[in-house]
Order: structure tokens, then sequence, then C-alpha cells
């Protein structure tokens, strides 16, 4: 495909696909981009455990998992000129969550903020690599989780101090419909609230 010239302006030629499950690794660190490493700091309780070596070990094995909820087949990669630039992990959320107990208590203020999602399409993770940003590929990537939820409702939870991210929801009709603290991870962590928003069905 290569490049376009508009104008002047050189457009890198951007791409969807889903993912495959050798994407587990590249998916790991996409995750953990996209949480500011909530993601490494919760797989490292798979290491104390003896499970892995190391957090990213046990995120590649998490995602690469055929039947986790939330694993490879649930994501969609963003290419580049043929680089993987970011990715997206959506999902429909079930009754079931209704009975999910966290497994940490950092986790206490997510689960809550999901809990009245049944029915909804869950958008869980949203990352881009830096040298991808400012050129539209979260827009296009969280375009495509509103195509995949079919006409659903769509959720999603991101930080308080996110400014840019919530700014990006609102201008595609997300709404913010809660908020949780959050439970800081070190003594030194900043405080900030989780913030649900939400895109009602259409």
């Amino acid at each position: 495909a290569g490049r376009a010239y508009v104008a002047g302006v050189v457009s890198m030629a951007l791409r969807l696909r889903p993912a495959v499950r050798r994407d587990a690794a590249e998916l790991a660190v996409i995750v953990d981009l996209s949480s500011h490493s909530f993601a490494t700091w919760l797989w490292l309780g798979a290491t104390e455990a003896g499970e892995a070596d190391t957090a990213m070990e046990f995120g590649r094995s998490w995602l690469a998992d055929d039947d986790q909820l939330g694993g490879w087949r649930d994501a969609v990669i963003a290419e580049a000129d043929d680089d993987i630039a970011g990715a997206a992990i959506g999902y429909a959320l079930e009754e079931d969550i209704l009975a999910v107990v966290p497994a940490q208590e950092a986790l206490v203020p997510l689960v809550d903020l999901q809990r009245p999602l049944a029915g909804h399409w869950f958008i869980d993770s949203v990352g881009v690599y830096r040298r991808h940003r400012r050129k539209g590929v979260a827009r296009r990537l969280v375009e495509s989780e509103i195509g995949r939820a079919a006409g659903r409702p769509v959720s999603l939870i991101t930080e308080s101090y996110n400014e840019a991210a919530r700014s990006l929801y609102e201008s595609l009709g997300f709404s913010e419909a809660a908020r949780r603290d959050a439970l800081p991870l070190h003594p030194e962590s900043a405080r900030h609230q989780w913030v649900l928003m939400t895109r009602s069905a259409v």
C-alpha cells in the first residue's frame, strides 16, 4: 500500500486486523502501556506465586490462552506501514459479571464499576505506541470496537487524570457514568479515580 501524500502531508497506511495467537507477547506490552503499568503490577503476583519468572512472561501466557476473556481472540491489532502501532481488546459482558470476585484488592473498584454492565460491549484496553500517537490510531481502534458492539451499549474505564483519552472518548459519544477511588499501588502513588464512560446503544 505504501504512504499517501495529501497536500504535502505524509499519511501512513493504517489497517486493522484480528489478532492471532502469536501476537500475545506484543499484546502484553500494549496492555501494560494502556494501563500505565497497572497490568504488570497485577501480573507480578503470578511471579510471587511461582507461576512465571517475570510479570511480562505471565502476561504473555495469559493473553495467549485460547479461552481467556480479554485474551488474543478478543483483540484487534492496528498496523501502520507494516509496523504494529497499537491494539484494542473488547468483549461482551454477560450476567456472570455479577458473580465475579476480584482476585486482588486493587481490582475491587474496577469490578464494582463493571457489575451494572451486563449486556454492554466492554473495551478492556486501547493502547498505541508512543511513536504512532497523534495519528488517529486510537480513534480508529475505538471506532472498530463500537462497530464490533453491533448496536449494544459500549463502556470502558479510564483514569481521571487521562484527559487526552477522556476527550477522545467524549468525541465518540461516550459520557461519564460513574467513578470510584483507585487504590494506590504504592505509598508514593498519586491518587486518582477510575472513570466509567458509556456510549448508548444505537
